[in-house]
């Protein structure tokens, strides 16, 4: 017990010239030095001694987080001098502390991650990220967080698709990690055609590029894709980023990725449940003109091999309608095509989970904006011949 109170007292004893120079400089009173010092030396003691928990730990960092958000904005509103005392460090260390501590416990960590995260401390983020992977290599929603950061922060592709194919080493069997890869790839595919409009080139040549790969899966213009960009159970540990990187040029925008995940998905997986899934995930981008090409794909590849799955026949419901706008004229005869393949596939699917599912798709076609009344009516009354028994 007394080395839990000498370690509690060296760590206390740090924060003096801090606490001291926020009363000097009148950020905090007299009284609220002594609560916040008072409140320090209860966590350091509980911390510091037998049986202490990640939740004490996380409760520290929550109490200093408000410190120091107090802080900034007493120092923000009295105009002071920012102090050469670092908030971050002190919330850093006390995570640091914890999580070697309790290095299995895998909130801790998260909380870690977000606070640097939200203060943009971009290098320690990734020791966090480096640390917590070692420790649970196996934690797919960990892959998946680190991938996100690296192109939503980063903007670092290559370094997304690193994690992303690093996770499923170890995640092999995770349905939603091969699912948020496909995602990141068309999320990728997006911000190609965005950058693409802004810079005006986004016109002929992106569609002649879509419709060569369309006439002609055999003659796709892309960098040669190898095994390991795809499925990170082949031997060698040399990931082919080169090849990758390279997909920013315009034949990147056919979709020859998200296909190639599905088709190593779903060699694995073999379940056309998760195909539809993944159906619903890349017509979330029906607005990329690659949507409609890999929607065809994994519908076509559904019905060739489990054309009698009541999900294949969701996926072959829905398939004309992808990628075509509620307001526009081919949407007509596609809807007419959609409620045509319901028809059919209602004579012959007879199981339970078709009828709901077969209305969760209609019932979205019908929130579309723009929709015509008529279609909207038609649409209104085969809805209500769906009951669910």
């Amino acid at each position: 017990m007394a080395a839990a109170s000498d370690k509690a007292r060296f760590f206390l004893e740090q924060s003096v010239p801090e606490l001291k120079e926020y009363e000097r400089k009148g950020i905090f009173s007299a009284d609220e030095i002594t609560s916040i010092a008072r409140k320090r030396s209860d966590f350091e003691h509980k911390i510091n001694a037998r049986g202490s928990t990640a939740t004490d730990y996380a409760r520290y960092a929550e109490f200093e987080i408000n410190v120091e958000a107090l802080r900034r904005k007493r120092v923000k509103r009295l105009g002071v001098k920012t102090t050469t005392h670092g908030g971050k460090r002190r919330i850093f260390f006390v995570f640091d502390r914890g999580t070697r501590k309790h290095p299995g416990d895998v909130d801790l960590w998260l909380q870690a991650i977000e606070f640097a995260r939200k203060e943009k401390a971009y290098k320690k983020l990734q020791q966090i990220f480096a640390s917590v992977l070692r420790l649970h290599p196996r934690k797919s929603d960990l892959w998946i967080y680190a991938a996100e950061f690296a192109m939503d922060e980063n903007g670092d592709m290559t370094e997304a698709r690193s994690y992303m194919q690093r996770g499923l080493r170890f995640c092999k069997s995770s349905k939603p990690m091969w699912l948020e890869y496909g995602r990141l790839e068309m999320s990728y595919i997006a911000k190609l055609q965005a950058r693409r409009e802004i810079l005006g080139i986004a016109g002929s040549e992106a569609r002649r590029a879509t419709e060569s790969a369309e006439e002609d899966e055999n003659v796709l213009q892309l960098p040669k894709l190898t095994a390991m960009d795809v499925n990170p159970d082949v031997e060698g540990e040399e990931i082919d980023k080169a090849a990758l990187q390279t997909l920013d040029s315009t034949p990147a925008m056919s979709g020859a990725i998200p296909i190639a995940i599905f088709d190593a998905a779903m060699a694995h997986f073999q379940d056309p449940a998760f195909a539809l899934d993944f159906f619903g995930m890349v017509t979330e981008y029906d607005n990329l003109p690659a949507c409609r090409r890999i929607a065809e794909h994994v519908e076509s590849g559904l019905m060739k091999d489990y054309g009698q799955d009541w999900h294949s026949q969701i996926c072959h419901i829905r398939l004309p309608v992808v990628s075509v706008p509620a307001d526009s004229p081919a949407f007509v005869p596609a809807f007419r095509e959609v409620l045509k393949r319901l028809k059919t596939a209602r004579e012959k699917i007879q199981d339970p989970g078709f009828v709901p599912s077969a209305r969760s798709c209609l019932q979205g076609l019908l929130e579309l904006p723009d929709l015509d009344p008529a279609i909207q009516t038609v649409g209104d009354a085969v809805l209500a011949s769906l009951q669910i028994s």
